[in-house]
């Protein structure tokens, strides 16, 4: 039987396609034929019935003239059928958390103050892929743990309202930059105070080896200084270009250096959000020619970011608004005229700001 169909298939391959349609009539009458010998219902098998749907999938309107053993509207009714149930197999979703994957991530939250995603980090170092954030921060939250790194003595929170007042945190920051030489990577280095969110930013360098991070160091205690913002703790990552000689000038007069854990960006979070405003509001719509062009956008957005700009977390105030400003400040009147309301422009007018007029 299976020498019959090699050679019916070796037929059809050589066949054009006035000759295939010959061939096609010629087996519907012999099907017919056949058909008529079998007297009465053919009866078909379930494998049969699945290399009947198998062959007729696609075959369109076409189906009507060649279905000859079933009814053409009962083989679409097997093919609809066919496809509810792959669609039922079809999982849906992500698969179900193992409870040896819950069980481990409960074991490094009760054995350490790591938030949810230094435990992610923990399991990826196990060389196991972790769950989704919302799945660890679920399995904790279920099991009454914070997902947040707030367990133990003191909580996370605690920790910065106490110090917030005389908190730092810094971070390196890597632009691409045009050159004559091509693209470099332009860094600079943040300080945020935390409980003002006043910052200072270095200029820019292609080199940040252990001279030029000493030298930020220094610019950083003297800004310090005279905006007169306490420093007690400095918070920083682990960063191979944090030199010996740049903790040395830090940690002067008592200033303490707190390292964040490893792969937990979340605790040194108000920092790396800076970074993020910095980038979409300022450097992102700038194609950057050197580190002098950066240092000009940066100084203007940290102008603008202290003097202009509204904070929602400082309850839409401004850090600092400068003393020429602040006297000529004026009653708002009664009713709002646009013409009174002044847009003050920079970098373009890419950042904006409102004032009365005078």
């Amino acid at each position: 039987m299976a020498n019959i169909y090699q050679s019916l298939l070796l037929l059809i391959a050589g066949s054009t396609q006035r000759e295939l349609a010959r061939q096609l009539k010629y087996l519907k009458v012999e099907n017919q034929i056949l058909r008529s010998r079998c007297g009465g219902r053919v009866q078909v098998t379930p494998k049969e019935k699945e290399r009947l749907i198998k062959f007729a999938i696609g075959l369109g309107k076409a189906l009507t003239q060649l279905a000859t053993i079933v009814h053409p509207d009962t083989i679409r009714r097997w093919i609809r059928e066919a496809n509810d149930k792959k669609r039922k197999k079809a999982a849906r979703g992500r698969p179900k958390t193992k409870e040896s994957m819950a069980e481990l991530i409960l074991k490094f939250a009760r054995e350490n103050l790591w938030g949810y995603t230094r435990i992610m980090g923990e399991i990826k170092k196990l060389n196991l892929t972790p769950p989704s954030r919302n799945t660890v921060k679920r399995i904790l939250k279920k099991a009454g743990l914070d997902p947040g790194p707030k367990r133990g003595e003191g909580t996370w929170d605690e920790f910065l309202t106490q110090h917030a007042k005389t908190l730092w945190q810094c971070d390196f920051f890597s632009r691409k930059v045009m050159t004559l030489k091509g693209l470099r990577d332009a860094y600079i280095l943040i300080f945020l105070h935390v409980d003002s969110r006043r910052i200072c930013i270095s200029p820019a360098t292609y080199k940040p080896d252990d001279a030029w991070v000493c030298e930020q160091a220094r610019a950083f205690r003297t800004f310090a200084k005279e905006s007169k913002l306490g420093t007690k703790i400095v918070m920083r990552d682990h960063d191979s270009k944090y030199s010996r000689g740049f903790d040395k000038i830090v940690q002067k007069r008592g200033v303490r250096i707190k390292r964040t854990m490893f792969q937990s960006p979340n605790t040194n979070a108000f920092v790396e959000r800076f970074i993020q405003t910095l980038g979409q509001e300022c450097l992102d719509h700038f194609v950057v020619f050197g580190t002098e062009h950066m240092d000009v956008l940066t100084k203007e957005f940290t102008e603008h970011y202290h003097t202009e700009r509204p904070h929602q977390a400082k309850e839409n105030e401004v850090l600092a608004m400068p003393k020429s400003k602040k006297h000529h400040q004026q009653k708002p009147p009664d009713t709002i005229s646009l013409a009174d309301v002044r847009c003050e422009q920079k970098l373009g007018g890419l950042l904006k700001s409102y004032r009365w007029a005078a």
